[in-house]
């Protein structure tokens, strides 16, 4: 039977996938539906592919709906209030912290080894703030073979990003410089595009859950003291400092309080 609420789970990870600096997998875990999801897409080619399909079609279609839907009004945010939306995601990942550390256990079940995972992913993440500066131009014209290549690499570091919590996808198109090509093939629906796009999300997608698939089997809390220092390492990638003016910065502070606030109730919600 198709997983009908998994519709609003997947505008909420689309959402945050287009987000430069939060990763659709970090909204998967607040939502605790990430193994799941692991499970899900390795799923597809067993038996049971049936319910996993069943799983992860609402999810998909929440994920679309929310990145065409979505492109040009976040285009519109961070051109207008980048340092405001960033500080409202900021709470929402903090929020989700101390989940993360309940499920892994860390007071019975970390050692020297768990901790030293968490500092270097933490560090791994984090400085990729020094990689965030200047905006590539856009890609507009997508008829030859070397655009086709660089959109089908594209989809696959995304996608492989996008999975992993902490590691936002959209940063790293950022960072390559594919960011506002990526946002206007997927606001204009720009097919010559988007087919290349979603062949290279496609087989990122299906590579990066068997690995991480084979960690959480048979590393399940040194995993999770990696996916809590890529998570928690990404708040230095995300914060985008104060500015000028006392009224923004006051309103970014109260951003932060609302991202808590709802961390808090996709936890009550979910569980």
């Amino acid at each position: 039977m198709i997983e009908w609420r998994n519709l609003y789970r997947g505008v909420l990870m689309g959402t945050s996938d287009i987000i430069p600096g939060v990763s659709g997998g970090t909204i998967a875990v607040v939502l605790g539906i990430y193994q799941r999801l692991i499970e899900g897409i390795n799923g597809l080619f067993t038996r049971e592919w049936k319910r996993h399909l069943a799983f992860l079609v609402p999810l998909l279609l929440g994920v679309l709906l929310a990145l065409w839907s979505l492109s040009g009004v976040i285009e519109w945010l961070f051109d207008h209030y980048p340092n405001q939306i960033q500080f409202l995601f900021m709470g929402l990942i903090v929020g989700i912290i101390p989940m993360l550390l309940k499920k892994s256990d860390y007071r019975a079940r970390f050692g020297v080894q768990h901790y030293v995972l968490f500092i270097l992913a933490a560090l791994l993440v984090g400085s990729m703030a020094l990689f965030q500066e200047g905006v590539a131009e856009t890609i507009t014209s997508f008829d030859n073979g070397t655009t086709f290549v660089l959109l089908f690499l594209s989809g696959w570091l995304a996608s492989s990003a996008m999975i992993l919590p902490g590691i936002s996808g959209s940063m790293l198109l950022l960072i390559v410089g594919m960011y506002p090509t990526f946002v206007y093939v997927i606001h204009n629906l720009v097919i010559a595009a988007l087919i290349p796009l979603g062949l290279g999300i496609v087989f990122g997608l299906l590579i990066m859950s068997k690995i991480i698939k084979y960690f959480l089997e048979r590393y399940f809390h040194q995993t999770y003291a990696l996916i809590i220092g890529l998570v928690f390492g990404s708040l230095f990638v995300i914060y985008p400092g104060f500015n000028q003016s006392v009224l923004l910065n006051v309103v970014s502070v109260l951003l932060i309080f609302t991202g808590l606030y709802a961390a808090y109730l996709l936890g009550k919600l979910e569980h």
